[in-house]
């Protein structure tokens, strides 16, 4: 008689770690840990599915931890997971809260609490993060709420990221709240967090008042302290702080690292004193290029064009080569000075240097030739960039939008959609803004619904803006007056005033009357708005009524309302002229 064959290997079904409550071959694990890439994951997925590996819950977790680098491979592997347990869901949970589709997130997480599964604080940790990321203010309450009732607020990792997330919202009271809760063993994670919210949300002087309460507990500062110390103080514009700063820097250690030198250069820098950011460039003898790049932005920030492009050959001295960072600062310069000789120079040293035009470098040339009214140039360069992001094509949009050509902005926008980029807020102001600007009435509300309803995009004060000021210039003021009072944001002095610009324009008098007296219940009336509507007076024809709010002695902006100066600068045989309009 003949044995019988086995046609598959009987290790399949004899894997003595079915049985076994060792753990399992520890060369897997290991291995697991150590890969960089999937394509080195793959062969093990494979061993282990030919051992039965991948039906241990141990190795097949090992298996989905090391594979979240890859959202859709860690995906699969999930899929075919019969009964995953906790640890799994919190894993694949986490994979997507670093990739970009966080709404599974949210899906998953409601899953698990459908099935009434038992959560630990690892489950909510990715889930805050997700509304971090989405800036879902709302869902975030609730799964705070769901943390409160749980008890899981008591561990440090959710305390943390609880912290983080009111922070991100810039929902600050919240989030001193929490911080106040949190125990007196405090380490600095809770008020690095803090910090960099209050610096977020541009309250500078509270990050400073924070760093002098961190003092006088005695706890070590560490480097994320400082830096966000530092740019506090750079955006307060307070050199003696500054100084002091510079000075605990020195003393204690920090003045080593690139990081803190770097900073502390672009604080002298915001400050105008830029000597001060030389002396700590000059101290440093090991420089990278972020420190050169600090420099080179003080000094163009300050008006000093030239220094800052000399900087460029004394880092070809010292053999650093210069990147897309370093000339974006420079074209930003020249983009807001008007000054575009400096600009066609750096964009000729870019090609004779042969620097590669990625997105960062040729956004800003964009800008700087858009902003300069050379559109042809501009449309060049957003042509030649061959990996383009969302800010290009934004650049490119508002360049069409603000030198008059609205329609080529739209189409431009719809050719962003069609090759599969997807819009963000700031692009979606830059269209409304075309669209206002244009008077394209029909086309400004059709892009602002396709904001919400498609992308999924919540509204800003400045897009309402658009829209009301797009209604006022067609003439269709009740429907812009309906609208702002709408507005969630009621407080909000933008968009009456956009209004009233509108009533201006149309000679709505009693329109115009009931908006300034909105702004001043506001508490934010501005001289100018007296003359704005003194103007719609003088339009609307009535000569006498707008004369009488001129001469009014009693009106306590009569004194005081005058138009501000704007400024031009042109060029004229390479020399700079800044007329007054």
């Amino acid at each position: 008689m003949f044995k019988r064959k086995f046609r598959t290997s009987p290790t399949k079904f004899l894997s003595p770690y079915l049985y076994s409550t060792h753990c399992p071959d520890e060369k897997i694990v290991t291995s697991l840990q150590s890969c960089k890439n999937i394509s080195e994951i793959t062969p093990i997925h494979g061993l282990m599915v030919k051992t039965g590996l991948d039906q241990i819950p141990f190795t097949l977790s090992k298996l989905l931890a090391c594979s979240i680098q890859d959202i859709n491979y860690a995906g699969s592997i999930f899929k075919h997971i019969q009964k995953p347990n906790l640890y799994m869901f919190n894993t694949i949970l986490r994979a997507y809260s670093i990739s970009e589709n966080q709404n599974q997130v949210f899906v998953l997480f409601n899953y698990l609490r459908a099935q009434r599964i038992v959560l630990d604080e690892f489950t909510f940790v990715p889930v805050l993060k997700s509304c971090c990321k989405k800036f879902a203010t709302w869902t975030g309450l609730g799964v705070h709420s769901i943390v409160l009732k749980s008890g899981f607020q008591l561990f440090l990792n959710v305390k943390n990221t609880l912290l983080h997330f009111y922070c991100v919202c810039q929902r600050m009271g919240e989030a001193r709240k929490l911080f106040d809760e949190i125990s007196g063993g405090r380490d600095l994670i809770p008020w690095n967090i803090l910090m960099g919210g209050y610096l977020c949300a541009s309250q500078n002087n509270v990050v400073l008042d924070l760093f002098k309460q961190l003092c006088t507990t005695g706890q070590i500062v560490g480097k994320t302290t400082i830096l966000s110390v530092i740019s506090a103080a750079g955006e307060l514009n307070c050199v003696l702080t500054g100084e002091c700063l510079h000075g605990y820097c020195i003393k204690f250690g920090f003045c080593l690292d690139l990081n803190v030198v770097s900073a502390l250069i672009s604080m002298y820098g915001k400050m105008g004193c830029i000597d001060s950011g030389s002396r700590v460039f000059a101290e440093v003898s090991a420089r990278d290029v972020v420190v050169w790049n600090c420099l080179i932005d003080g000094y163009a920030k300050g008006g000093l064009l030239d220094e800052a492009l000399g900087l460029l050959g004394l880092m070809k001295l010292e053999e650093v080569k210069p990147n897309s960072s370093t000339l974006a600062g420079l074209l930003s310069a020249c983009a807001s000075s008007g000054t575009l000789a400096l600009g066609q120079r750096i964009h000729d040293y870019v090609e004779v240097q042969e620097i590669v035009l990625d997105a960062i470098l040729g956004t800003a040339l964009v800008d700087m030739y858009a902003k300069c009214g050379l559109l042809s140039m501009a449309s060049n360069v957003f042509d030649m960039i061959e990996k383009k992001d969302v800010k290009c094509w934004t650049a490119m949009i508002l360049g069409y939008g603000v030198n008059g050509e609205p329609k080529n902005a739209i189409t431009l926008f719809h050719r962003m959609e069609q090759e599969d980029f997807k819009p963000n807020e700031v692009t979606f102001l830059a269209v409304l803004n075309a669209c206002s600007h244009g008077g394209l009435v029909t086309d400004g509300i059709s892009c602002f619904r396709k904001m919400v309803q498609h992308y999924g995009l919540t509204p800003r004060i400045e897009h309402y803006g658009c829209i009301i000021d797009l209604l006022g210039r067609a003439g269709l003021l009740e429907d812009a007056h309906e609208l702002i009072k709408s507005l969630p944001i009621e407080g909000d002095a933008t968009a009456w005033r956009a209004l009233l610009a509108a009533c201006r324009v149309h000679g709505n008098v009693e329109l115009g009357k009931l908006v300034k007296g909105k702004l001043e219940t506001l508490y934010d009336e501005h001289p100018a708005d007296s003359l704005v509507l003194t103007s719609t007076y003088a339009i609307a024809g009535r000569i006498p009524d707008s004369k009488d709010m001129l001469e009014n002695k009693g009106n306590p902006c009569s004194q005081t309302a005058k138009k501000e100066a704007g400024s031009s600068i042109i060029q004229l045989s390479n020399k700079e002229w800044e007329l007054e309009v």
